[in-house]
């Protein structure tokens, strides 16, 4: 008898002290678990298309059509977060809450003298709402848009790509002193006012590729960059001797396109021309170099692309003796 309450008691023991131990082996389970089923929800998630930052905000978007990446220098430095002061050890310096400071008696107000600001209109506002506003540079890629936004004055980059802008207004960029690059890639723009981008002595680089042009506008001297790819310019949408007086152009990407000629003369300052895929059948022998002197190098351009078009460069030897190398095209 003695042994079975032995027996009993043995055994109670045990299970208790088994029941406390699982507690604890049960909770640590369930931290271990834990992060594991929210690693499980963020795996399900696509998070590569989302790490947008201010340094690849170019990466995430389909440049696949682009034919040189742009950079976004443009952007505002990183802002430094300080730490917080630390919580004194001596009581006596803590502020005494409990104390109320006489609240200080102020003037009754008056109207005298009082100078109320002027109302602003409101199709005078600077549009952030539908874009995104960084430093001095705008964007509003995919944005819905049907014409372009008042922009603030001190606006230096815009992009406005994939949107459903139709044309531009000598208006839409009037007083924008330091705007340097105008990207709308991708829209339905049909038509351009003359003096759309003449008066932006800023404006560097024009990228408006993928959209319906039929004509190019009257460019500033300071332009560096052109790109109209894939519009429908024909060669009477140029106006006579477009570039020449463009000292500073050095890129010309017209492909995919209507021309029917190369559109010269080319400024020197030149370094690459892209017109492959048009109907470009004939070329002078002055398009790149000048006949009359022989002793002439044209080192600078040296990318010059015309395959795609219904042009024999064979039949045109004396057209390329001052270039660095030979366009690329059908010999």
């Amino acid at each position: 008898g003695c042994r079975m309450r032995t027996l009993a008691w043995v055994g109670i023991t045990s299970l208790c002290l088994g029941a406390a131990w699982a507690v604890p082996a049960k909770e640590e389970r369930r931290k271990v678990e834990k992060p594991k089923a929210d690693l499980a929800l963020y795996e399900t998630l696509d998070l590569d298309n989302y790490d947008l930052t201010l340094d690849n905000y170019g990466e995430i978007l389909d440049l696949s059509n682009y034919e040189e990446l742009y950079d976004y220098g443009d952007l505002g430095p990183k802002i430094e977060v300080g730490t917080l002061a630390p919580r004194p050890k001596d009581p006596a310096a803590l502020p005494n809450l409990g104390a109320t400071a006489e609240t200080p008696k102020l003037p009754p107000p008056t109207t005298a003298g009082l100078i109320l600001p002027a109302p602003v209109p409101a199709q005078a506002l600077p549009s952030c709402r539908l874009c995104l506003c960084v430093g001095t540079s705008v964007y509003c890629d995919d944005a819905n848009l049907e014409h372009i936004p008042p922009l603030p004055p001190e606006t230096t980059y815009l992009y406005a790509r994939f949107n459903r802008i139709g044309m531009i207004r000598a208006s839409d960029f009037t007083g924008l002193k330091k705007l340097k690059r105008i990207d709308l890639t991708s829209n339905f723009i049909s038509w351009a006012d003359v003096d759309a981008f003449r008066l932006l002595p800023s404006l560097q680089e024009l990228i408006l590729p993928e959209n319906r042009l039929t004509a190019l506008p009257e460019l500033p001297r300071s332009i560096v960059r052109l790109d109209a790819r894939l519009n429908r310019i024909p060669s009477t949408g140029l106006q006579p001797e477009a570039f020449r007086e463009l000292k500073q152009l050095q890129f010309l990407h017209l492909s995919d396109n209507q021309l029917d000629y190369i559109p010269a003369p080319l400024p020197e300052s030149l370094r690459s021309l892209h017109l492959q895929n048009n109907n470009i059948q004939t070329m002078h022998e002055d398009t790149f170099c000048d006949s009359q002197d022989h002793s002439q190098i044209r080192r600078a351009l040296e990318d010059i692309r015309l395959d795609g078009n219904p042009i024999n460069l064979s039949l045109f030897p004396n057209a390329y003796f001052c270039l660095p190398r030979l366009p690329t095209g059908r010999f």
